[in-house]
């Protein structure tokens, strides 16, 4: 059985009214960019595909013989879900919409939606499937635009403009989350709070355009000093970081901490107004906590703040591990 092209015995549910002239109906058909097809259920080989899908998809009219050519020309991502999709739906008897990437003959790809009407016969029982395929290419790659600059504005709603690693926000998200698995898994978390020495000092002698480039020195510092996957450096405000160390035990956290000044002492940035030496320095408060059921979040950050300033009353240019 090969496919038929006459639309004038398609079947399609709006057939032409008695007396008019089927070529008016067939032009109707083949005018409009929709493509119009039937499939016929028993056998699940088309009895009419409209003309318009050779312009569209290089293939010719005669070529779509049965629901394997169809399915055949899916592309492979959206091959299986597709058909299962539409085969599951026209079992039911439901009218359906389907959208997936269609391969044209010379090997490229549109993006199809095709809209399915289920024929039954007076019994109920599924004589035909007829509908149209809808070239939604432009607006496909339109949605897709709006959602790759949606991300991109997502990405940037969580990075700190003025250094480039996250912002505090970044951290509020990330914090509870990481503070939720360490309690379910009995795994350490460990903060490392950060403070520049000094730093309205530095202001002060060489200027904001230039203290805004030390900034983004120690945030490149402090980023590479917390390299790990799950590690996260952020900018909480003015000259001030934070370190998330995920699954991270009490001599890791110190061991990171102490790289960060290290690195940050090779870069040797010149501070001629600090009281801690003659280089930009770092005043750090680390900890380590299991989460309990009874800890908090926001208690155990405040703690690990209060050892940054135990570390700026001692001298700055330190690492403190230990309230007073």
């Amino acid at each position: 059985m090969t496919a038929s092209h006459d639309p004038s015995t398609a079947s399609f549910p709006c057939a032409a009214p008695a007396g008019d002239d089927p070529s008016v109906y067939r032009t109707l058909l083949e005018s409009t960019k929709a493509i119009p097809w039937r499939i016929d259920w028993a056998s699940m080989r088309f009895t009419y595909i409209g003309p318009q899908i050779e312009a569209l998809l290089g293939w010719t009219p005669q070529s779509w013989v049965s629901v394997d050519d169809w399915a055949a020309r899916i592309h492979e991502e959206d091959r299986r879900k597709t058909v299962d999709f539409c085969v599951a739906q026209s079992q039911q008897g439901v009218d359906h919409e389907a959208d997936y990437r269609a391969l044209t003959r010379d090997g490229d790809w549109v993006w199809i939606r095709d809209v399915v009407h289920v024929v039954r016969r007076p019994d109920g029982s599924v004589e035909a499937l007829v509908g149209f395929m809808f070239d939604i290419t432009e607006r496909k790659q339109a949605e897709d635009k709006i959602l790759q600059l949606q991300r991109e504005l997502e990405t940037l709603s969580y990075r700190d403009s003025l250094t480039g690693v996250a912002n505090r926000r970044m951290f509020d998200t990330l914090y509870p989350v990481e503070w939720a698995k360490a309690r379910a898994l009995g795994e350490p978390l460990s903060l490392v709070v950060v403070d520049i020495d000094y730093f309205k000092q530095y202001n002060d002698h060489y200027g904001h355009m230039q203290g805004d480039e030390c900034l983004r020195r120690v945030a490149q510092v402090l980023d590479q000093g917390a390299a790990r996957a799950r590690d996260l450096c952020a900018r909480l405000g003015g000259e001030e970081f934070v370190l998330l160390l995920p699954a991270t035990g009490e001599q890791v956290a110190h061991a990171v901490a102490e790289r960060c000044r290290r690195l940050l002492a090779r870069e040797a940035i010149a501070h001629a107004r600090s009281g801690a030496g003659r280089s930009v320095t770092v005043s750090m408060g680390v900890g380590t906590i299991v989460p309990g059921a009874h800890d908090e979040a926001a208690v155990f950050l405040d703690r690990i703040d209060r050892r940054l300033y135990q570390a700026k009353s001692e001298g700055r240019d330190r690492v403190c591990g230990a309230e007073i």
